[in-house]
């Protein structure tokens, strides 16, 4: 089965951006991807702070940040063991572009829905970047992580569904995602061109 099917993207990532872009600067992939897991676990934290009392989903977000973390300190390692250093961070256009997507108002089940989406979002589309990295970067240490980290996204992108339909209220989850994929499309087709994970 096609990351296609599992995820539901409707733009595939164009293989030659790693050999024709991100293969020339791995230390610029590296940091950018050690920001995303840090972002990956603020948005964690900032879900626990927007409802505290969602007992469920603060345990599952406190479970996901502390894995985003390990993620981004393995990341680092990697841009230490390769003589790299890591940069400032960078500003991400495609997350940016995705979160004006979401509903502004409308009530808190309409806005945790939509951040829920957002967030299952970012990480199909991580996922699906990673497994093109695995697949075809020319490097056997990080197609091994990216392989790793592809599963990883894949169970993340998963939870926020199942999340989204557990508090979605009287919300049609299927018809929203839906309409988050049509835009996404959209978002995608003006990146892919830069070593960042969703540049």
């Amino acid at each position: 089965m096609s990351e296609k099917t599992i995820l539901k993207l409707q733009l595939p990532t164009d293989p030659t951006w790693v050999k024709n872009v991100v293969e020339s600067n791995i230390e610029e992939l590296l940091t950018d991807h050690a920001f995303c897991e840090q972002k990956a676990a603020s948005n964690a934290i900032t879900l626990i702070v927007q409802n505290p009392n969602l007992s469920d989903l603060v345990q599952e977000m406190i479970a996901l940040a502390q894995e985003e973390m390990d993620h981004f300190k393995r990341v680092h390692e990697l841009i230490v063991q390769r003589g790299f250093l890591l940069g400032r961070e960078r500003k991400d256009n495609y997350v940016g572009e995705l979160q004006k997507f979401i509903v502004k108002g409308g009530g808190r089940t309409t806005q945790l829905v939509d951040r829920l989406l957002f967030s299952a979002m970012i990480e199909a589309r991580s996922c699906e970047r990673f497994k093109v990295l695995s697949e075809n970067i020319d490097d056997a240490e990080l197609a091994a992580f990216y392989h790793e980290l592809m599963v990883s996204e894949a169970t993340h992108y998963a939870m926020f569904i199942r999340l989204a339909k557990k508090y979605c209220g009287d919300i049609d989850v299927d018809a929203r995602w839906k309409e988050y994929l049509a835009h996404e499309a959209i978002v995608i087709q003006n990146y892919g061109k830069i070593e960042r994970i969703h540049g």
